[in-house]
C-alpha cells in the first residue's frame, strides 16, 4: 500500500486543459453505495473512489442509505433521510453511484435513493447536467449488468455519464482488512474513472444549465406564459 500511495503521490494528474477556464472551488462529488453489511465491498470501493477524489482535489460527501424509507412516491417526503438525499444531489456537481450486482441487476436499496431524487423539483434540478460516474462489484466473475443498467438510470436524469467504468470482479479478494483497496489493476481503473469524472465535471459544471436546455420545455413555459396572459 505505500508504494501505490508513494506513486500517487508523485503523480501530476493534468485535470484541466491548458487555457480552460473553469470555476475555481473544489467539484463537489456526491458518493453514492448500495449496500448496508457490514463489510459492503460497494461501500469500501465507494470509500476508496472517494479519498481518490480528495486526493485529485474534489470536495466528498457520502449519503449513508441507513434508515431510509423505500421509495412510496409522497408518503414519505418528509422523512429526514429523504431531504438529506435531495440536499446533497442539490449541492452535488457530479455524482458516484457504486453498486452491488444481485440477480443481474443493481441493488434496490440503489435503485431506491435514484428514485428518492427527482428529475425536478419545480424550478430547481436535482441531477440534470451533473457528471456521473458508475461501478459495481461482484462476488465471482465480473460483469457489467449493474454498470450498464445504471447508465441507463443515468441517462433518465439527464445525467453526463462519463464513458470510463469500474467493474471489481471477486471483490472479497480485492480489499485489505482495514478497507481499502489492494495495488491492482482493478485499483488501477478506479483511479482512471476518477480522473475522468474529474476532468469531466470541470469541464461541464460551469454550463450545466446550458446543456440540459430544451426546445419542449421552453416551448411548454411559453404556452403557459401565453394562457396566463389571457
Amino acid at each position: 500500500m505505500e508504494i501505490l500511495v508513494d506513486y500517487l503521490v508523485k503523480e501530476n494528474f493534468n485535470l484541466v486543459p491548458e487555457g480552460v477556464k473553469v470555476s475555481q472551488h473544489k467539484p463537489r462529488i456526491l458518493m453514492l453505495y448500495g449496500s448496508l453489511r457490514d463489510r459492503s465491498y460497494s461501500r469500501l470501493l465507494a470509500e476508496e473512489a472517494g479519498r481518490i477524489l480528495e486526493f485529485m482535489g474534489a470536495e466528498v460527501k457520502f449519503f449513508n442509505p441507513e434508515g431510509l424509507p423505500m421509495y412510496d412516491y409522497d408518503r414519505s417526503v418528509d422523512h429526514p433521510k429523504v431531504k438529506e438525499l435531495r440536499e446533497l444531489s442539490l449541492w452535488s456537481e457530479g455524482q458516484v453511484w457504486s453498486s452491488p450486482e444481485l440477480h443481474g441487476n443493481i441493488s434496490g436499496l440503489l435503485k431506491s435513493q435514484i428514485d428518492w431524487i427527482p428529475l425536478t423539483l419545480g424550478a430547481v434540478r436535482p441531477t440534470q447536467g451533473r457528471t456521473l460516474a458508475v461501478m459495481q462489484v461482484c462476488g465471482g466473475s465480473q460483469s457489467f449488468n449493474a454498470v450498464n443498467n445504471m447508465r441507463i438510470l443515468g441517462r433518465w436524469m439527464r445525467m453526463i455519464t462519463i464513458p470510463n467504468q469500474s467493474s471489481v470482479a471477486k471483490a472479497y479478494q480485492e480489499f485489505n482488512d482495514d478497507g481499502t483497496m489492494k495495488d491492482s489493476g482493478f485499483r488501477d481503473r478506479v483511479v482512471d474513472v476518477m480522473e475522468e469524472l474529474m476532468r469531466f465535471t470541470f469541464l461541464t459544471r460551469d454550463n450545466a444549465e446550458f446543456l440540459v436546455d430544451r426546445y419542449s420545455e421552453r416551448k411548454e413555459k411559453a404556452i403557459k406564459a401565453d394562457l396566463n396572459k389571457m
